[in-house]
């Protein structure tokens, strides 16, 4: 496969570590007809359409580049499902897992456990965060960690003596996780459709997506507080314990708010005692080209849910970092009555702080600033097929919104997902479409060559599209 230039060891060979074919023998191609069959016949696979016969088996993967059973390559502008910072392949991230495994493979966190690679990497975590970043408690995962930080907020409130304090406030288009709580707060149906009764207690507000509601953006914030005010009024602040945000909503289409949005909200929930919860699953971990998104928006959280891009997704591991109150209030001792048996696993550690040397050896904070503002001029060109109603691009995160009709503002009504199957199949460029938008947020590695690719791609197939009435 293709590597990118300026890697750090050089082409990679996944057999290399291995061992040569005289010792280890050489891996043969699978028979992807095979795997497939076998696949439909025993795993259950999440989302996927109840007439979808194909498979698409991937076996290997390196910088962008991912390859199939049948040796088709793709280019993942995805980087898995937002995730893949560093890029696939990374042979010192394998070494690490491998060396730890050798050396640890498994301790618990439990009561007073502890293990040198998680308060290593709690260490980081906080050392990368603002000044008022003290605590760390590991999870598995996304889903896993916004469960834990709603359990955080509604705990805080009751030891400070407000157990009244239980509602929690989403907006519309967020996407929070597949848990009970979690689910619950994704503004997505099939999250909550069939799995009732639901937890309750959630509000909803509307979502920072000003190209939907039509106004202008010097209006919006001011719009979207004044919600949030009456929503408080309505409720009773001694009610409600928690906003949960993303910095930039990932699955309702890749959309930053207007730059005063997240200042002018964390004001009025400070001045309500109403805690403030960032979902940065997608954005941390220079997404958006800076270790938190959390300093680039200007706030300071109260909590920070953070896994994907916390190990590059080489391994399941996520976090949530408290501030300094919140982890007076669970417990100066560093106590939590919440725990999972993978928390803080000492081979998940020791891959995320390999990663992380990566993403500062490498400087891809910079390199997502950089690669972003590049993927953002070039799909301007796309300003011109009648069917794309705008373009959108945030660090190394942008969006292709589509239109039913030229000058449009109304989405289709089936969404953007098979679209993003015939840019797939059509150009080896995976991308994902969602119900207003096509996304992207790929590898921070990504080079410029393959950033040209991606808007190639989408000018191919969109170009193609037919024109509704």
């Amino acid at each position: 496969m293709t590597t990118r230039p300026d890697a750090v060891d050089g082409p990679h060979d996944p057999r290399a570590e291995a061992g040569t074919s005289a010792e280890a023998g050489v891996r043969a191609r699978p028979d992807a007809r095979a795997l497939a069959d076998r696949d439909r016949a025993r795993l259950l696979h999440p989302f996927l359409p109840g007439e979808q016969h194909s498979r698409i088996v991937m076996v290997e993967g390196e910088g962008c580049r991912l390859r199939d059973a049948e040796g088709r390559e793709y280019l993942d502008a995805t980087a898995g499902m937002w995730l893949c910072q560093v890029g696939h392949g990374r042979r010192e991230i394998a070494e690490a897992a491998a060396g730890q495994m050798r050396t640890l493979e498994y301790s618990t966190v439990f009561w007073d456990y502890t293990h040198d690679r998680a308060v290593e990497l709690a260490e980081r975590l906080v050392g990368i965060g603002s000044d008022d970043t003290r605590r760390v408690f590991f999870t598995s995962g996304g889903s896993e960690g916004v469960e834990i930080a709603l359990r955080m907020a509604r705990n805080v409130h009751h030891r400070r003596g407000e157990p009244d304090r239980t509602w929690i406030l989403t907006r519309d288009s967020a996407y929070h996780g597949a848990g009970y709580a979690s689910g619950e707060l994704s503004d997505f149906p099939p999250y909550t459709t069939g799995f009732g009764p639901h937890p309750g207690q959630v509000h909803r507000l509307s979502a920072p997506y000003p190209f939907a509601a039509g106004e202008a953006p010097e209006k919006a914030t001011d719009l979207l507080v004044h919600e949030l005010e009456s929503a408080i009024d309505r409720i009773g602040a001694h009610r409600i314990a928690a906003l949960i945000g993303e910095p930039v909503l990932a699955l309702g289409g890749m959309v930053a708010p207007p730059p005063d949005y997240w200042p002018r909200v964390e004001q009025v929930l400070r001045r309500h005692g109403i805690l403030l919860i960032l979902d940065e699953v997608v954005t941390a971990f220079g997404r958006v080209g800076h270790w938190y998104a959390a300093d680039r928006i200007g706030v300071r959280p109260d909590l920070t849910v953070l896994s994907k891009g916390l190990t590059s997704g080489y391994f399941p591991l996520g976090a949530v970092v408290t501030s300094e109150d919140i982890a007076r209030t669970l417990g100066g001792d560093g106590g939590f009555p919440v725990g999972h048996t993978y928390s803080g696993h000492p081979v998940g550690c020791a891959v995320a702080l390999a990663n992380l040397d990566i993403i500062e050896r490498e400087g891809l904070l910079d390199a997502a600033e950089r690669a972003g503002a590049r993927l953002g001029e070039e799909l301007r060109s796309l300003h011109d097929i009648p069917l794309v109603g705008g373009t959108r691009q945030y660090g190394l995160t942008a969006a292709v919104e589509i239109v039913r009709a030229p000058g449009s503002r109304d989405p289709l009504p089936e969404g953007t997902y098979a679209i993003a199957d015939q840019i797939r199949d059509r150009t080896g460029v995976l991308v994902r479409g969602g119900p207003r938008a096509l996304t992207v947020a790929p590898p921070l590695v990504l080079s410029d060559r393959e950033t040209t690719e991606i808007v190639a791609a989408f000018g191919e197939v969109l170009s193609g599209l037919p024109v509704r009435s």
